[in-house]
């Protein structure tokens, strides 16, 4: 069982006392409660757990980890999705990024997973996280963490770490999404479409800076090349979204002679929907995607290459660092490039005769 004790070194926060006062029950009781003691009732639980959290009662790592006669240091894992490729990609380097350099092949490390795939979920995440989650470090993936969100991850007085998401004011590591969104929409211009449509997907769990949207319109206005709100269409995340979105853009009176996809699966759903028009990729439109996903080269799919397990591997190197005791590593913005394959190209006949 984990031992707490009141009010640590005078700094303001609850202790378990105050836990058990607020909840109406003995400091054994409020310490079975927190461990997720069998013994302890449900509704007796869930008061104890509701006065921590009003409290913003935080466990101590320390303890719980003498408690349990274990020395391995905890790692929150915090992602919004499972099934996508970038994530089980970037939760892969994240694992050798943590065994990495240590002697103990990474046997001294426990990681937790958590799964914030929607808006409430993400919500009860943090409200809880004080009270229920014991660990030493934090790894948010893919998606960028609101002033609520970290002050609840302060609370906890552990070190947190950002992947694949936007930079954040504590050490992270991700790509430049501007960037990479230009590199796609300058490929196309460059190549001499004007009339270039945009799918772009929107996600509730994915917050933060719009930058694949900043680098379409941006690329667009350095090319003389007047704004189109038919053009951009905000689908579901996927092929069948990208598919859908590709649908209603050959649906125009005047179609776009090539597409810029915010990422290589939502690029494939766009490929095949052409297909299934009778058109032809790229002689009567172009498509280029972002990460170079496994199946974009089976697809010839051009695409923005992005480091997805290096980003993975990059963050677990900065918590070893912190959890040593190290200062906080500086945050590192890891660069894209554009990889050229067979679904781009000049547009045909009747691409130039619109232009």
């Amino acid at each position: 069982m984990v031992h707490h004790g009141g009010r640590a070194g005078g700094d303001g926060r609850a202790g378990l006392d105050d836990v058990a006062r607020l909840a109406g029950v003995s400091l054994s009781t409020a310490s079975r409660a927190l461990n997720n003691h069998p013994q302890v009732a449900a509704a007796t639980r869930e008061r104890v757990l509701a006065a921590a959290a009003g409290l913003d009662y935080v466990v101590s790592p320390d303890a719980s980890r003498l408690a349990g006669r274990s020395s391995r240091a905890r790692v929150a894992v915090v992602v919004p999705h499972l099934s996508r490729w970038f994530f089980g990609r970037l939760l892969e380097g994240l694992e050798v990024g943590l065994r990495d350099g240590d002697p103990d092949g990474g046997a001294g490390v426990d990681q937790l997973l958590f799964l914030v795939g929607d808006v409430a979920g993400r919500r009860a995440f943090f409200e809880d996280l004080p009270a229920r989650r014991r660990v030493d470090a934090a790894v948010v993936v893919g998606f960028e963490v609101d002033e609520v969100e970290q002050r609840r991850l302060e609370l906890l007085g552990v070190s947190i770490v950002s992947a694949g998401g936007p930079r954040e004011p504590f050490p992270s590591v991700t790509v430049d999404d501007l960037r990479a969104g230009r590199q796609a929409v300058d490929h196309l211009v460059h190549l001499g479409h004007r009339r270039i449509g945009m799918l772009a997907t929107a996600d509730p769990a994915d917050r933060g800076p719009d930058l694949r949207s900043r680098a379409y319109r941006t690329a667009l206005t350095d090319a003389g090349v007047p704004d189109d709100p038919d053009l951009v269409v905000r689908v579901p995340f996927g092929p069948a979204g990208g598919a859908e979105g590709m649908g209603r853009l050959l649906g125009l009176r005047r179609p776009p002679t090539a597409v810029f996809a915010y990422s290589d699966e939502v690029a494939a759903g766009a490929v095949r929907a052409v297909q299934r028009a009778g058109l032809r990729v790229p002689d009567d439109i172009s498509v280029v995607g972002i990460d170079d996903h496994p199946l974009a080269g089976l697809l010839d799919l051009t695409t923005v290459a992005q480091p997805v397990h290096e980003q993975g591997v990059v963050a677990g190197g900065m918590v070893r660092v912190l959890l040593a005791g190290g200062d906080p590593p500086p945050s590192q913005v890891l660069p894209t490039h554009l990889v050229l394959r067979g679904s781009t190209a000049p547009p045909g006949a009747a691409g130039r005769a619109e232009t």
